[in-house]
């Protein structure tokens, strides 16, 4: 199982980005896709998640209202839509999945069983 996250890059502030995680070996239907990021110097914490058996989302309260997390089944990819980005966004933002009823939390980071690699969001003011 490998997860690929993509769609990083360097944006202005209020400028917009979108990440996308594709999953080769896994099928996202009936899962939880959680997004993830780190800062430089910060513990990692958890940004969205989606829980693609009943497309329930879940988003921290420093990014709800400007990033949207939505699963396209046919392409088997998850995607996480950034807008009004903030310099406090900047950090590598990794994707991680784990199926249906095999988690507690979806913000528990050490619940998920497959992570991609991260890439990397810088936002500049």
């Amino acid at each position: 199982v490998q997860l690929q996250a993509s769609g990083g890059g360097l944006v202005q502030a209020g400028g917009s980005l979108r990440l996308s995680c594709v999953a080769s070996g896994y099928f996202f239907d009936d899962s939880a896709v959680g997004w993830f990021r780190q800062a430089p110097g910060k513990e990692r914490e958890g940004v969205s998640c989606i829980t693609t058996t009943d497309s329930r989302t879940y988003y921290a309260d420093s990014v709800k209202g400007r990033f949207t997390v939505f699963f396209d089944n046919d392409k088997n990819t998850v995607y996480l839509q950034m807008n009004i980005l903030k310099p406090e966004d900047t950090a590598i933002y990794y994707c991680a999945a784990v199926p249906e009823g095999n988690y507690n939390s979806v913000w528990t980071a050490d619940g998920y069983d497959y992570w991609g690699q991260g890439t990397l969001v810088t936002v500049s003011s």
